[in-house]
């Protein structure tokens, strides 16, 4: 089975410049790696266009992605059953049908509004009659009283305003004509000498590291609204910040250490510190301080990658993002090095890449079922039948996951719930998939055939959820965490230093991890900074799920 192209960001101006050193012959070692993914993905590119297996649908596919990988959009609906007559309900049914087009479609449940309810973080303002009192005589009868009813009017009132606003205080002078003495108005109370507020950096932080809005975009942004905000402000606010909150984040890395299930994964990112010239002499000066060292491929590792770690323990979950040169199974192994001694190995999800294992500690390994899913996604146009059978009996799996979620099945509950509903379906499927190269009905370096080898080849580790308690189906938690890092990376295209990849890591660590246990992640910035002595002294009382408690 050939592997499909490597795709590479690669700015034009990145490649004139490349070509523009092979003329002049000076061409280094990431100009060849990079001249050589080209060729290699050029090569592969040009023989699956010459391919009859692939279509120009599935080509997009493997470049640019699906936008959904439902089984319905992927096979396409199930045909309809039949009747005893032989005619398919769907026809024998058309007069219903029609008769509903004729009637008015019915609105959607809430119409897309949002109750007064949904504004958890909107000021409340109770606002009495102008006239009345509970106890006052009734104005309409003159004969009865008025009471307070259980439930008030509500009107919600939303207003726009700058992201960062700012009030500027103009304090009364006055002086003695006679000795000189001037006297100033004394500031309004709570208004202290620091020009930003807490919320101020905790705004920047959550626009830049949580939604991806660069620094130069506020900045035009807040100078279009008339309150000036430059990009180089901003960045000494939220590394400012960054140094108050840091042992709250080192905390959070400790306790994901005792993560009864960790996810883990990989992204690409852009560290400008680690790239080009600059990473060169930086090698440099590291192999002439280390000619010895027998650890020469870790040193000689070109690639930047963003790891995601999600850690899992009693229905809490935390994130944790972590930028640089290592995988995201080096990254695991400096998380469970916190780990105490006296737990048990945890269950790890990941994908099937090597990389993804954490080095001389012991897990309990899964592998991502939605991986192994997506291969025959990937080959559906090409084999519809046999793919609708396995996507099919995968469906069954994820409906009892999600009945056992709705049911809110303890972890040993939802793995007898498994065996029992789900083991047969996952025998039958491993029988069907045994057949296809037993009974030679497909072609092992097909397509299709290298679906049904990553799946016969990882089973044990696909289906850990039918013999450990807790094992997860898939790592869509994990990948979905990532999506915070990409979109920074789509926005804000790189980072300049580590440093700034350290900020922007523990920004994001903190920001989706409020979003995991539902809290304010603006407030929570805020509070950590208005108590910045107590959280340094214990930082485990400051977490995310218990900070409202010593901030009361």
């Amino acid at each position: 089975m050939s592997k499909e192209p490597t795709i590479i960001e690669l700015e034009m101006d990145e490649l004139k410049e490349i070509l523009r050193r092979a003329e002049a012959k000076q061409f280094n070692d990431e100009d060849y790696a990079t001249v050589k993914v080209l060729a290699e993905s050029y090569v592969e590119l040009v023989g699956l266009l010459k391919s009859k297996d692939v279509s120009m649908r599935r080509l997009r596919k493997m470049l640019f992605g699906a936008s959904t990988e439902k089984t319905a959009a992927v096979v396409g609906p199930e045909d309809p059953p039949l009747d005893d007559e032989g005619t398919t309900t769907a026809l024998a049914g058309e007069t219903d049908s029609a008769a509903a087009k004729n009637d008015p479609p019915e609105s959607g449940k809430g119409h897309g509004r949002n109750g007064a309810d949904a504004y958890r973080g909107a000021e409340k303002i109770q606002v009495p009659h102008e006239s009345l009192q509970p106890g006052d005589a009734c104005p309409e009868c003159g004969d009865g009283t008025v009471y307070e009813t259980a439930r008030p009017g509500v009107l919600v009132r939303i207003t726009g305003q700058a992201p960062v606003a700012a009030k500027v205080y103009h304090l009364q002078k006055l002086r003695c004509h006679l000795c000189g003495k001037v006297f100033t108005a004394e500031p309004p109370e709570g208004i202290g000498s620091q020009k930003y507020d807490a919320t101020a950096g905790s705004m920047v932080a959550l626009l830049k590291y949580g939604t991806g809005m660069p620094f130069n975009r506020m900045q035009g942004l807040q100078g279009t609204l008339g309150i000036p905000l430059p990009a180089s402000t901003q960045w000494d606010v939220v590394s400012g910040l960054a140094k108050q909150v840091e042992p709250v984040h080192v905390e959070l890395i400790r306790q994901a250490g005792q993560g009864d299930v960790v996810y883990n994964d990989d992204t690409t990112i852009k560290i400008l510190e680690l790239m080009g010239k600059r990473a060169q002499q930086g090698r440099a000066r590291q192999s002439a301080l280390s000619e010895d060292s027998s650890d020469g491929s870790k040193k000689q590792r070109t690639g930047l990658f963003t790891s995601g770690v999600v850690s899992t323990r009693e229905g809490r979950k935390m994130a944790l993002f972590f930028s640089g040169r290592q995988h995201a199974g080096e990254n695991l192994t400096d998380v469970l090095a916190k780990r105490a001694k006296a737990l048990v190995p945890p269950i790890q999800m990941c994908d099937a890449l090597s990389r993804n294992l954490p080095t001389e500690l012991e897990t309990i390994v899964a592998n991502c079922l939605a991986h192994g899913r997506r291969q025959f996604v990937e080959v559906a146009e090409s084999f519809p039948e046999q793919c609708r059978h396995v996507l099919e009996s995968l469906a069954v799996i994820y409906r009892n996951d999600a009945t056992a979620r709705e049911r809110k099945l303890s972890p040993s509950a939802r793995l007898k719930s498994h065996q029992a509903q789900s083991g047969s379906t996952m025998e039958d499927l491993y029988a069907w998939l045994d057949r296809q190269f037993d009974e030679r009905l497909v072609e092992p370096n097909s397509s299709l055939g290298g679906a049904i080898s990553y799946m016969l080849r990882h089973w044990e580790k696909l289906t850990l959820f039918l013999r450990v308690p807790g094992a997860p189906l898939d790592n869509n938690i994990c990948e979905r965490a990532l999506k915070k890092a990409i979109l920074h990376r789509k926005n804000a295209l790189f980072y300049k230093t580590e440093n700034g990849a350290h900020v922007g890591d523990l920004f994001m660590s903190l920001i989706y991890t409020c979003e995991f246990c539902g809290a304010n992640p603006l407030d929570y910035l805020s509070t950590l900074q208005r108590h910045a002595s107590a959280l340094a002294a214990r930082p485990q009382d400051w977490m995310p799920w218990n900070y409202q408690a010593r901030a009361e």
